[in-house]
């Protein structure tokens, strides 16, 4: 019973993230540079590997732009949904971070995107419970297929 509760407490975020990454982000932004009307304050890039097979696994590093400054940051991720193994690059815009503090966290991924060598698309959507929302343009290599949702944790890097 207690294994139950777990798991369904893990897949629970991942299904909302994946229901958004099958909307393409609706609720988010579309293709305007502003989220509810409000306008991106900082950018975002990162670096990651991600494998899956139905079940996925991420790991990498970014750096956030926030305020004139540089924060580099580690983030890994679980999740449901894909096939295959890819290298992500990803640059993008972050919405409603107020202070650093509310950027480290957990955070709810909605995803889609292929990899076939070095052809690629995808984009990815973050939003954490501090209401800080990432959205990035994903450039993948490898051979991969990914549609689906993770829970990602994104710490800041020790310096």
């Amino acid at each position: 019973m207690l294994e139950s509760k777990s798991c369904s407490r893990l897949l629970r975020p991942t299904v909302v993230a994946a229901l958004i990454a099958l909307h393409g982000g609706a609720g988010f932004a579309a293709e305007s540079d502003t989220l509810d009307g409000k306008p991106p304050v900082g950018t975002i890039q990162l670096s990651q590997v991600q494998a899956a097979y139905i079940g996925s696994g991420s790991t990498g590093e970014g750096t956030l732009r926030f305020k004139g400054r540089s924060y580099s940051f580690n983030v890994n991720g679980l999740g449901i949904g894909g096939i295959g193994y890819s290298k992500i690059t990803a640059s993008g815009k972050v919405y409603g971070l107020e202070s650093i503090e509310q950027f480290p966290g957990a955070y709810v991924q909605g995803r889609y995107g292929y990899a076939l060598g070095d052809n690629s698309a995808g984009d990815l959507w973050l939003k954490n419970e501090n209401g800080v929302t990432l959205h990035l343009k994903a450039k993948r290599k490898g051979l991969m297929l990914s549609l689906g949702g993770d829970a990602v944790s994104i710490s800041m890097a020790k310096k």
